[in-house]
């Protein structure tokens, strides 16, 4: 899932200094499971700007709601009598969900109250890290389900570089080499013959740097 950061509030609050009728629109898939997002958090950040309106005599006028998704235009149209009712719509979605509805909506300005860091997994309670850079040339299934793109502090595709010590990155004693771990995988299901294995450079157009990006299912078109 995506992974997310709420901005600070003085961020948030100089974004909105120039409007009244402000929109803030959550999302209800993945920055809502990282608790950033959702409902939950929407309501939050609406309580937190009436405070500020009141204290600063803003004349902020809050209003909120929550989608399934914001990078589905089925969710995202019911919103246009809001939207219309708006003066500025801020989202609480990831950047994709935020450049979406600026889309599907282009008359309307679309502010972003979060940052989008990465795709991850929950390691456990209020805990994410991350686990793939979406480099559209996977190459997990030889590396043994360990991403080297996003969990090598250097992307190393053939590794492990001089700096590791003890399974620990020279980054950061916190850090987990990764090809430590892609060694020890490999060890353990009986594959370390393919350490030897050579990765070659990525293509330009599947790299991250290749994009924007196209996917194209041609059987599900209408």
């Amino acid at each position: 899932m995506i992974i997310a950061d709420r901005k600070p509030i003085d961020d948030i609050k100089n974004m909105l200094s120039p409007y009244k009728k402000i929109l803030l629109v959550g999302c209800g898939t993945c920055v809502s499971v990282c608790m950033t997002g959702g409902e939950k958090e929407v309501g939050i950040l609406a309580s937190e700007l009436r405070i500020i309106s009141e204290l600063e005599k803003k004349g902020w006028e809050i209003s909120e709601d929550t989608i399934q998704r914001q990078c589905d235009r089925e969710y995202i149209e019911p919103l246009s009598e809001k939207f219309e009712a708006a003066d500025i719509i801020m989202s609480l979605a990831c950047g994709v969900g935020i450049q979406y509805m600026a889309e599907v909506f282009p008359r309307h300005m679309v502010l972003p109250a979060i940052n989008t860091t990465f795709y991850g997994t929950t390691v456990s309670e209020g805990e994410w890290q991350e686990r793939c850079a979406g480099c559209g040339d996977c190459v997990l299934h030889l590396t043994m389900g360990i991403c080297p793109v996003a969990r090598c502090s250097k992307g190393l595709y053939n590794g492990p570089c001089g700096g590791t010590d003890k399974g620990k990155c020279e980054i950061s004693s916190d850090l987990d080499c990764a090809w430590y771990m892609i060694y020890n995988r490999m060890k353990d299901l009986g594959k370390l013959d393919m350490i030897g294995t050579f990765i070659p450079p990525r293509s330009w157009k599947a790299s991250l740097n290749g994009g924007p990006r196209k996917r194209v299912r041609e059987d599900l078109k209408k």
